[in-house]
């Protein structure tokens, strides 16, 4: 493992609104889709008005009726636990589309539709259904392993579908059984757990902490998964594991159950909407010296305004985008919703840009098909390097059957054997409302598969 520091803010703002060019008929539904939602980001990620209409279909060139129409799919929670990241990551996820349309003169028509999970299994497989009836062989998402796990056995894999998730942390989405049709571009959570630990003992010099975590396939392995790598890489000690339900009233009866033993630490695992009633329990009860490590579904520049604290002595994890394309990436993104981007925002961008060359290369729209040119377009080979900037240059050069390797703005997109990534990079965060975003980054860390 090798380990750098790059100390630098994060979550600026900046940059203005772009204007969305439209090329060939294109029929989309990106407004949220049968679910409703149009998820927030604390009033930014929510924002469709740079969208068209729900099933707008625009006038095609007279030769439109020969080119091929590629279709793709995005699942977010747009309502839900996770809404106020769920927006956002949702526009990294439609952006490439988006960025094609733009670029005109494409060899292939584009039908995108955006479908909301709400953050719950059930209203997942429902709307993953109905991506599988109306014929969308590809899906950016879902977000959450609660909701990714469920909807992948009960929908993805019986339709053939390739589900690429940009913020699915779980590592039982490493062993599923899904017949290569499953991949994400954010990293598992047997490896966040470790980088926990590290921070946990290294960084805040902690050696016991009590957990709180959400009472899912997320919650529960990131659990497990920083209480081995504390106890055996760092002799550390964990007093409490408490299991807590989402969007509950009040978290004072967990929150002392974990607190009973007076840990050096308070590890909190779950999802901003939460989150804010756990840490308004928090500090109602408990003072700002107990340090508190939260993870990436827990990083929202929101949650100081909505706690009605500085936050201080919360500290984070989060997978950090740092592959070779980030800075056009971050433009890209911030000229479109003038604002920049956030946690997993690269990661599903990547999942889209992957998925659409995928999908050209293949030359139709079967998940089985496109499943086995994933790996051709991403990892490495002696073709044409494609990144968010030269995203359009790349589609075109498969179209016309050359080989390319895309390099993404969340990592180099390398994908092994399981369809994870083998190279991935975490940010050490502190909340700090004194910079632009609420959230500071102190360090980086890198780990290799």
């Amino acid at each position: 493992m090798a380990r750098k520091i790059d100390r630098r803010d994060v979550l600026k703002g900046a940059g203005t609104a772009g204007v969305v060019g439209l090329a060939g008929c294109i029929t989309q539904n990106e407004s949220g889709g049968g679910n409703g939602g149009g998820g927030g980001g604390g009033g930014d990620g929510g924002d469709d008005e740079e969208t068209e209409a729900e099933g707008e279909t625009t006038e095609a060139p007279d030769d439109s009726e020969s080119m091929r129409t590629v279709m793709h799919s995005v699942l977010m929670p747009l309502t839900g636990d996770l809404a106020s990241l769920g927006g956002p990551i949702r526009d990294g996820g439609t952006l490439p589309v988006k960025q094609l349309r733009a670029a005109g003169d494409m060899p292939v028509e584009f039908d995108q539709t955006v479908e909301d999970t709400q953050t719950d299994p059930q209203a997942g497989i429902q709307a993953a259904n109905g991506l599988a009836n109306a014929g969308y062989p590809t899906v950016c998402g879902p977000a959450s392993s609660g909701v990714n796990l469920q909807v992948t056995r009960e929908v993805f894999i019986p339709n053939g579908m390739i589900g690429c998730s940009p913020s699915s942390t779980s590592p039982n989405v490493t062993t599923l059984d899904d017949d290569d049709l499953i991949f994400r571009t954010a990293p598992s959570d047997a490896l966040q757990g470790q980088v926990m630990a590290q921070v946990a003992n290294e960084e805040l010099d902690n050696s016991s902490a009590s957990i709180l975590y959400v009472n899912n396939d997320y919650g529960q392995a990131l659990a497990d998964s920083f209480s081995q790598s504390f106890a055996d890489n760092y002799s550390g000690s964990v007093q409490e594991s408490v299991a807590f339900e989402q969007e509950q009233s009040s978290y004072t009866s967990p929150l002392s159950t974990a607190m009973n033993d007076s840990p050096d630490m308070l590890v909190v695992i779950g999802y901003p909407a939460s989150g804010i009633q756990i840490f308004r329990d928090f500090y109602a009860n408990y003072d700002n010296e107990t340090e508190v490590l939260v993870t990436d579904g827990l990083v929202d520049p929101t949650l100081p305004d909505e706690v009605g604290n500085d936050m201080a002595n919360v500290y984070a994890t989060t997978p950090q985008a740092t592959g070779p394309g980030q800075d056009e990436f971050a433009s890209l993104y911030e000229d479109e919703y003038d604002r920049a981007p956030g946690v997993f925002n690269a990661h599903a961008y990547d999942a889209s840009a992957v998925c659409l060359l995928a999908n050209v290369k293949a030359g139709e729209n079967d998940g089985d098909v496109i499943k086995e040119e994933m790996r051709a377009v991403a990892n490495p080979n002696d073709g044409m390097e494609v990144t968010p900037g030269n995203l359009a240059e790349g589609l075109r050069a498969v179209a016309n059957g050359d080989d390319v390797y895309y390099q993404g703005a969340s990592s180099s997109v390398d994908f092994d054997e399981n369809g994870d990534m083998t190279a991935v990079t975490y940010a050490f965060l502190q909340y700090n409302t004194d910079v632009e975003g609420n959230v500071e980054t102190i360090s980086t860390i890198d780990f290799e598969a």
